[in-house]
């Protein structure tokens, strides 16, 4: 990891200087590095000799962060891993360019590892995150959105990138089709285990943790699991409570919101599913060979539900 955010700061050289303030700025500000630790972990595990697995994983943390500054201003926050996001600081005409920026880097830098099947993967991948925020868009403000529209942008715009950080090790160690696909679904079951415990922190996080505020979805009118799980199991009351939140975005509904969740236990059916894309995670490393990387990969899986943060 160390060696990653060398190559990182390296990869972020421009001769432009509100570049490089806005791109250290967002790296600076650290976060979990989750994805290319994923990529990096699963290649030490099916003992990837190439320096090209570095390169790769600093792709997926471009392509991560680039998202999180469009993300940010088109939901218009202004808090994010503690303290304000890129927008709130330099406006959100420069994050977007410089989202750009990281996106086109990204490019560059996969084209120098020389793999059209890996060009393939990251760019499917950065594709399928755009439609997933295109899809978010269309569900803002909709009560409507059911369980399955609710999945699938998950399966977008979080699970998709987790899916390529572990299909391309699987591509770089040569594995025949079947174990490159289980590869892929591992990381496509952890993203969407986290993506579930991101939603449920939105209600029972504690801000000095997550680093973000408490309601944002609601504030933004995204109908996340909780939400849903309100919908389906509360009485007409917390069920009207909840339309009317989301149609208006009204944060000021958030301490009634709030009672309605943990009243129908909405918290810990979003982490019951998330415990089951997880549980799935573990079920598709049984190909691994059994090694110290592979134990570190299945305490992941738990890990991943278990987070306050």
């Amino acid at each position: 990891m160390a060696r990653l955010d060398a190559l990182i700061r390296q990869r972020l050289d421009s001769n432009v200087a509100l570049i490089r303030s806005i791109a250290e700025y967002i790296i600076g500000a650290g976060g979990k590095r989750l994805r290319p630790a994923l990529l990096l972990l699963l290649a030490r595990a099916l003992r990837v000799e190439s320096s090209a697995k570095y390169e790769l994983a600093a792709v997926i943390e471009f392509i991560h962060t680039a998202t999180l500054l469009h993300d940010d201003v088109v939901d218009e926050s202004s808090m994010r891993r503690g303290r304000k996001t890129a927008n709130a600081v330099f406006g959100n005409a420069a994050s977007v360019l410089v989202g750009d920026f990281l996106y086109s880097r990204a490019f560059q830098m996969m084209v120098s590892v020389d793999s059209m099947k890996v060009m393939a993967v990251m760019a499917d991948a950065t594709n399928t995150i755009a439609e997933g925020e295109v899809l978010q868009l269309l569900n803002m403000h909709d009560p409507d959105v059911t369980l399955d529209r609710y999945m699938q942008v998950i399966e977008f715009k979080t699970a998709k990138l987790f899916e390529a950080a572990t299909r391309v090790p699987a591509i770089l160690a040569g594995l025949p089709p079947d174990q490159e696909d289980a590869m892929a679904g591992f990381g496509r079951k952890i993203g969407s285990a986290f993506q579930l415990i991101d939603d449920a922190l939105d209600y029972e996080g504690d801000p000095a943790l997550t680093g973000k505020n408490l309601g944002d979805d609601l504030r933004e009118g995204k109908l996340t699991y909780p939400l849903i799980h309100v919908l389906h199991n509360g009485n007409a009351d917390q069920k009207q409570t909840v339309r009317a939140a989301i149609e208006a975005g009204d944060v000021d509904a958030f301490d009634a919101i709030l009672k309605a969740v943990h009243a129908t236990g909405a918290i810990a059916a979003t982490r019951r599913q998330a415990t089951e894309q997880a549980s799935s995670a573990r079920d598709l490393l049984a190909c691994l060979p059994e090694s110290g990387d592979k134990e570190l990969l299945l305490q992941l899986c738990a890990s991943v539900v278990e987070r306050q943060s």
